[in-house]
C-alpha cells in the first residue's frame, strides 16, 4: 500500500452559486410549496370570489337603493329595511353591531388564552394584521363605489345608441367600462386599498421572521384580522344606524310628526338584557349547593324572564308600520319550517331502523324511499297541485267523497287548520290559527320529498355503530327499546345535527315548489319568505326592497344556524 496521501477530489464549483444552495433550503422549499398551493388555490378563490362574495356585496348595495322599475335608484340609507320591519330595523342594526363588538372581545380572549396556553407572544402580529383589514376595508369600500358607474353603463350605451354614434353595443361597453376605470375616482380607492393591503402583507412577513418560529402565527394573524374586519364593521353599521336615526328625526320634525325610535331602542334593548340575565341566573341555579339557593336564582330567573317579557312585548309595536307581506312571510316560514321538520325526522328515522334490519328486498326499499328526493321538483309539485286543487272532482276530493268525508278547498283554503279545527266561534290570530290548509298541503309536499334523503342518511349513520355496542347492552339486560334510547340516539347525534341544521336552512330558502302549489286564492297564506322576496322583485320590480328582503332573510339563517349550533353542538355525542 503506497505511502502518498490522498488527496480530497477537487470540487466542483457551482455555476449558480449562493442561489443554488437557497433554492434548496427547506424554506425554500416550503414557500415554494406555499406558492404552488396559492396558486392551484387562486381560480377557487376567483370563482368563490365572483359567485359568493361579489353577489352579497351588490345585495346590499342595492338594498341602500330604492325605485320602482330601477336597478340604479336613489340612496335610500336603511330605507328599505324601515319598510320590511318598521322601526325594529333600527333596533336590529343597534345590536348586530353590538354582537360584532361582543364578538371582537370573545376573540381576542381567546387569543390571549392560547397564547398564554403555548407561552407565545403574538401581540405584535396585531399592527400587520390591522393594516391588512383596512387595506381590505377600503377594497370594499371601491367596490360600492365601482358598482354605480358599473351599473350606468348601460344607460350611457342606450343614450348613445339612441343619438345615433356607429358603434355596437359591446364597442361601447369597452370604451365606457375603459374610461370609467381609467378615471381619478376609480383609481384612487382601487390603488390605496392595493397599497395598504400589501404594505399589511410585507409588515407580516417582517414581524413573523423577527418572532420565534412555530406554526400558529398564521393562526394568530387571521385572528387578528378577523377581530379588526368585524370590530370595524361594527363602528360602520352604529354610525350608519345613527346617521339615518338622526335622518329620520329630522324628516318627522319638518313634516310636524313624532317618533318613537329611541323609546323602542331602550326598551327593547332592556328587555333583551334582561333575557339574557335571566339565562345566566337560571344557569347559575344548577351549580348551587343548597335548595335555597337554588330556589332564590330561579325565583330570579323568573321574575327577570317576566320584565324581559314585558319590555320585548313593544317589538310588534315597534314592527307595526312595517311590510305586512314580508312578516306574514316570516310566519308562513315558520310554520313550514316546524310543521315539515319534525314530521320528516320521525318517519325518515322509523324506516331507516326498518330498513337497517335483515329483511328481503332492502335495497329495492331505499330506492323506492329515495326516488321523491331526486324527482324535479317543479313536475312533483304539479303533480300534487293537480291532486289537491280545490275542485269538487279533484282526486283527493273524488277519494274523500266516495269514503263518505266532506271534501276540501286544499290548495285554495286560506284559513288556518286550528281555527278550522274551532270553527268560527272562535276568532283566533293569524299565530295561533296555525298554518292554512294551502300551506299544509305544501308541507306534505316538503316531507314526501325530504323523507327518503333523511332515511338514506340514516341508515349511513346507524352502519357506522359498531354492533358490538348492541351486543353488550343485550347482555347487561336492555331490551329494543332501551338499545335505541341509550345506544342508537346517542350515537346517531351527529347525523341528527348535520339533518337538522340543513333542514332549517332549506325550508327558510326553499321556493321551486312553493311557488308552483301557492294559489291566489290562498291569499298569501302560503307565501313564504322566499316567495315574497321573489314578488317584490319580480312582480313589483322594487330590486332594492328585494335585496333589503334578501339580506334580512340571510341575517335570519345566520341567527338561528347560529343558534342552533350554539345549543346543540354541546349535545352531539362523537364516541
Amino acid at each position: 500500500m503506497s505511502d502518498t496521501a490522498l488527496s480530497p477530489p477537487e470540487t466542483i464549483p457551482d455555476a449558480s452559486g449562493s442561489q443554488t444552495s437557497f433554492l434548496t433550503s427547506t424554506r425554500a422549499r416550503k414557500i415554494k410549496e406555499a406558492a404552488l398551493g396559492y396558486i392551484f388555490l387562486l381560480p377557487a378563490f376567483i370563482i368563490i370570489f365572483v359567485f359568493g362574495i361579489f353577489p352579497l356585496f351588490f345585495a346590499l348595495y342595492q338594498s341602500t337603493l330604492r325605485g320602482l322599475n330601477k336597478i340604479v335608484g336613489d340612496y335610500d340609507g336603511i330605507g328599505n329595511y324601515v319598510r320590511a320591519l318598521g322601526d325594529l330595523a333600527y333596533v336590529l342594526g343597534f345590536w348586530i353591531a353590538i354582537f360584532c363588538f361582543y364578538y371582537t372581545i370573545q376573540t381576542l380572549i381567546k387569543v390571549r388564552r392560547q397564547s398564554v396556553e403555548n407561552g407565545d407572544h403574538p401581540w405584535l402580529l396585531a399592527l400587520p394584521a390591522g393594516i391588512m383589514a383596512i387595506g381590505f376595508g377600503l377594497f370594499l369600500r371601491f367596490i360600492f363605489l365601482f358598482l354605480r358607474p358599473l351599473l350606468l353603463i348601460a344607460e350611457d350605451i342606450r343614450s348613445a345608441l339612441r343619438s345615433g354614434v356607429d358603434a355596437t353595443s359591446s364597442e361601447l361597453f369597452r370604451q365606457f367600462f375603459a374610461e370609467m376605470i381609467r378615471s381619478p375616482e376609480i383609481q384612487r380607492p382601487l390603488w390605496l386599498s392595493i397599497i395598504v393591503f400589501l404594505l399589511g402583507v410585507v409588515l407580516s412577513v417582517l414581524v413573523i421572521r423577527a418572532l420565534p418560529r412555530h406554526n400558529r402565527h398564521t393562526q394568530y394573524l387571521a385572528s387578528f384580522f378577523n377581530v379588526v374586519i368585524i370590530f370595524l364593521g361594527g363602528i360602520v353599521l352604529a354610525w350608519f344606524v345613527w346617521q339615518n336615526i338622526q335622518l329620520a328625526y329630522a324628516e318627522a320634525f319638518a313634516d310636524g310628526e313624532s317618533l318613537s325610535i329611541w323609546e323602542y331602542m331602550v326598551t327593547i334593548s332592556a328587555g333583551i338584557l334582561l333575557l339574557g340575565l335571566s339565562w345566566l341566573v337560571w344557569r347559575s341555579a344548577s351549580g348551587r349547593d343548597t335548595m335555597f339557593g337554588t330556589f332564590l336564582r330561579l325565583s330570579a330567573g323568573i321574575v327577570l324572564i317576566i320584565g324581559a317579557w314585558v319590555l320585548i312585548v313593544e317589538i310588534p309595536m315597534a314592527v307595526i308600520e312595517g311590510d305586512e307581506d314580508w312578516l306574514f312571510g316570516l310566519v308562513n316560514t315558520v310554520f313550514y319550517s316546524a310543521g315539515s321538520i319534525p314530521f320528516q325526522f320521525l318517519i325518515s328515522l322509523m324506516l331507516a331502523t326498518f330498513l337497517f334490519q335483515n329483511i328481503r328486498f332492502k335495497s329495492g326499499f331505499r330506492l323506492i324511499y329515495f326516488i321523491p328526493y331526486i324527482t324535479p321538483a317543479v313536475g312533483a309539485a304539479a303533480v300534487f297541485r293537480i291532486l289537491f286543487s280545490g275542485g269538487v272532482n279533484a282526486p283527493i276530493n273524488s277519494i274523500l267523497s266516495a269514503i263518505g268525508l266532506p271534501t276540501l278547498s286544499w290548495l285554495n283554503e286560506p284559513t288556518g287548520i286550528f281555527q278550522l279545527l274551532v270553527g268560527e266561534s272562535v276568532d283566533l290570530p293569524y299565530i295561533l290559527a296555525g298554518p292554512s290548509l294551502s300551506l299544509v298541503v305544501i308541507i306534505m309536499f316538503g316531507i314526501w320529498t325530504f323523507v327518503g334523503y333523511n332515511t338514506v342518511i340514516f341508515l349511513a349513520g346507524l352502519g357506522a355503530i359498531p354492533s358490538e355496542l348492541y351486543e353488550s347492552a343485550s347482555i347487561d339486560g336492555a331490551g329494543r327499546w332501551a338499545q335505541f334510547r341509550h345506544v342508537t340516539l346517542p350515537l346517531l347525534s351527529p347525523t341528527i345535527y348535520f339533518l337538522t341544521l340543513y333542514a332549517v336552512i332549506g325550508t327558510f330558502k326553499a321556493f321551486n315548489h312553493i311557488y308552483v302549489l301557492r294559489t291566489p286564492a290562498a291569499l298569501g297564506t302560503a307565501d313564504t319568505a322566499s316567495v315574497v322576496i321573489f314578488d317584490a322583485m319580480k312582480r313589483d320590480t322594487r330590486y332594492g326592497y328585494a335585496a333589503a328582503l334578501s339580506i334580512l332573510l340571510l341575517i335570519i339563517v345566520l341567527a338561528l344556524s347560529a343558534t342552533y349550533n350554539r345549543i346543540a353542538s354541546r349535545r352531539v355525542f362523537y364516541g
